[in-house]
């Protein structure tokens, strides 16, 4: 992993938000690269006009088109619905485009690591968040113990000002949404790989004085059970919520079965609950476990707030799922990831990321205490 990956130009596919910070940050971080923003909408004219961002109409659902646009660029980033991570990874490696993607969906992630095994070049999904920077943190935690007991790994993507009964607004996609609450997910329980059901697995705690619950979501550990089966008693993933939205979410689905109607369960969801810019992101990890004999504990908490960007306001959500793809693009170009396969998120030292120039985002999870200042700057 030495050699460095000579990259010369990237597409991005999907201009919604994520996808447009992807951009903007490969443009702000990287303005050697040349960028292309596909969608299936025309750019309004001040998007088009952006010199460091090429702006094309490209249906990715249309094969041919899709493969010369591959074809025509060394690196591309699905930012499109996890539907689309599929057929779009499948046809990047047959193009021998290197591939990324943000997707929390477990059969799709599957299908791609099937695609790599023949593949010329590195197909690489779940490069976000959670699935994506929290592996690479899980990772680095169970690294530190001679043996590990129990690694416990949430994350809450939070509107910082929820007035409604759900307490919560949407920060990021529904559909994602839908898809994590409604799909079983991984574990590792007494050492024995297991699927666990979304939204059970309930837990209440407090971080710096302030309430929380957590329960289980689908998608969040990417890979990280298959690489930590036989080296972990316990494992498990939790999203991070406001006390009360898991019992309204529980009868939603459940006690209304919307469970059974997720086309049902879109519609009501996006006609009732607000989207909102104004939030937070939570990192939370704990781990447990022998060191040199003796029973420890080690624990990560960074809050991430929104930004700026190029000129324009970004989400805290948008940064971190950005940085999560743009950081590993770049340790492929400095030869710090296989060049061709599959790639999982935890064969990634944090430190590494870390470092890169979008690392700063994720400031704390090397073990550094934020001051008082630090989070006043980052709240400002």
């Amino acid at each position: 992993m030495a050699k460095t990956t000579q990259l010369d130009s990237v597409l991005i596919l999907g201009a919604g938000k994520i996808g447009t910070t992807v951009a903007d940050m490969l443009a702000q971080y990287h303005p050697r690269l040349r960028v292309t923003l596909a969608d299936q909408s025309p750019p309004s004219a001040d998007a088009a006009a952006d010199r460091q961002v090429r702006r094309i109409v490209l249906d990715a659902s249309r094969a041919d088109d899709l493969c010369d646009a591959l074809s025509a660029h060394d690196a591309a980033i699905n930012c499109l619905p996890f539907f689309m991570a599929q057929p779009v990874a499948a046809m990047a490696a047959t193009c021998g485009t290197h591939y990324f993607d943000l997707t929390e969906d477990v059969a799709a992630t599957h299908a791609i690591r099937q695609m790599a095994a023949n593949a010329s070049a590195v197909l690489m999904p779940q490069c976000g968040l959670a699935p994506g920077v929290i592996g690479m943190l899980g990772w680095e935690l169970a690294g530190r113990f001679d043996t590990l007991y129990d690694l416990r790994l949430r994350v809450g993507a939070l509107t910082r000002h929820a007035t409604n009964s759900l307490r919560y607004n949407f920060t990021w996609s529904i559909d994602g949404v839908i898809n994590e609450y409604c799909n079983p997910a991984d574990a590792i329980v007494n050492g024995e790989r297991v699927k666990v059901q979304p939204l059970e697995g309930h837990e209440t705690f407090t971080l710096d004085a302030e309430a929380f619950e957590a329960f289980n979501t689908a998608g969040g550990l990417g890979t990280l059970c298959e690489s930590l089966q036989g080296r972990v008693r316990n494992l498990d993933y939790k999203s991070i919520r406001y006390p009360g939205h898991r019992e309204a979410m529980n009868f939603l689905l459940h006690d209304l079965r919307l469970v059974e109607r997720r086309d049902l369960l879109r519609q009501v969801l996006e006609h009732a609950v607000p989207h909102s810019r104004d939030d937070v992101v939570i990192v939370f990890a704990a781990a447990s476990g022998l060191r040199a004999g003796r029973f420890e504990q080690e624990s990560r908490l960074a809050r991430i707030y929104g930004g700026e960007l190029r000129g324009k306001a970004r989400t805290a959500i948008e940064l971190c799922t950005a940085a999560g793809v743009v950081g590993v693009l770049e340790l492929l170009q400095q030869g710090k990831l296989p060049a061709r396969g599959f790639v999982r998120q935890e064969q990634v030292p944090l430190r590494d990321f870390l470092a890169t120039r979008v690392g700063h985002h994720y400031a704390h999870l090397d073990g550094h205490a934020p001051t008082p200042a630090e989070n006043e700057a980052a709240q400002a």
